[in-house]
């Protein structure tokens, strides 16, 4: 796998087939890879990263009669069941008015979080051959993972506008912020990425261990319910155990888009700023540790 330099120019090396696109056409990129830092490597293969991306969503839909709208159908599917639940079966007396917009708020960045998880653990296997054989910065397939789910979110996007439309929920200035808690949740995810994708791949058990916690975890952040409600409800003790979840101050922001009143204070969301950061420190320092054993594995 290595590639001998020569004292005056850096390796060229040639990415070929696969990236192309669905129909098997291929391309050939020449990626060239220059003594510097992984992050720095990664910025410059960040053509490489955006065909692989393109792939990903063309090889999803192509054969689909429906193409992109399979991306909403899971959110949409699951906050049409939880509205229905807690308005119509239930007296509710969490989130706020209209509901819905209140779960879509949530249930869409919710969403992306879970598919970047289940993706990040197979993104090593997922084209083996391709991991091994080139000399692309391996962290660039956890990349792929995360902005291939991202693409899944932003094509939702306009479901959660439609939604509001439709019932009255006009945009808080606190919109503003949509966009932060879009970089913060991608530093986050990929700070995961990083430390799931080769812990998965030397042990079988984290995958499935993986799917229980997220699981878990999202009855524990505040999807169907918010922060407020938390808080009403547990007093200023245990509330304060509960925002630790950086999830709580993440789809806070998310939803003040459209519920100003819900902005439950810079606690939650430092947290959330924090966390990101701190697992993307970590994320790189484990990858870099296990990407040798890892890559014997697949």
């Amino acid at each position: 796998m290595g590639t001998e330099r020569g004292p005056s120019r850096a390796p060229v090396i040639a990415f070929h087939g696969p990236i192309g696109g669905a129909g098997g056409g291929g391309s050939s990129v020449a990626v060239q890879l220059r003594p510097a830092s992984r992050l720095a490597t990664l910025w410059r293969q960040r053509r490489v990263l955006q065909l692989l991306v393109s792939r990903d969503l063309k090889v999803k839909y192509a054969d689909s009669a429906l193409g992109y709208l399979w991306s909403i159908v899971e959110p949409l599917l699951m906050a049409g069941i939880y509205w229905f639940v807690f308005t119509k079966l239930m007296t509710r007396s969490l989130g706020e008015d209209p509901y819905i917009v209140f779960l879509l708020c949530a249930m869409l960045p919710w969403q992306w979080a879970n598919g970047v998880v289940r993706a990040s653990m197979r993104a090593l296997n997922k084209d083996s051959k391709l991991v091994r054989s080139t000399n692309l910065p391996r962290e660039i397939w956890v990349l792929r993972a995360v902005l291939s789910r991202f693409a899944d979110f932003a094509l939702a996007l306009p479901v959660l506008a439609l939604f509001a439309a439709l019932n009255g929920a006009t945009p808080s200035w606190h919109v503003v912020f949509f966009p932060v808690a879009v970089l913060i949740q991608g530093v986050l995810l990929t700070g995961l990425g990083l430390i799931l994708a080769p812990l998965a791949v030397l042990y079988g058990d984290v995958e499935r261990l993986m799917r229980l916690l997220m699981r878990l975890l999202f009855f524990l952040s505040p999807v169907v319910y918010g922060v407020h409600d938390v808080q009403d409800r547990l007093g200023d003790g245990l509330s304060g155990l509960y925002v630790i979840n950086p999830f709580a101050g993440l789809l806070d922001l998310y939803r003040t888009a459209f519920f100003a009143e819900e902005w439950a204070g810079w606690a939650p969301l430092g947290v959330s700023v924090g966390s990101a950061v701190v697992l993307l420190a970590l994320g790189l320092v484990v990858f870099r540790r296990l990407e040798g054993p890892a890559l014997k594995e697949i």
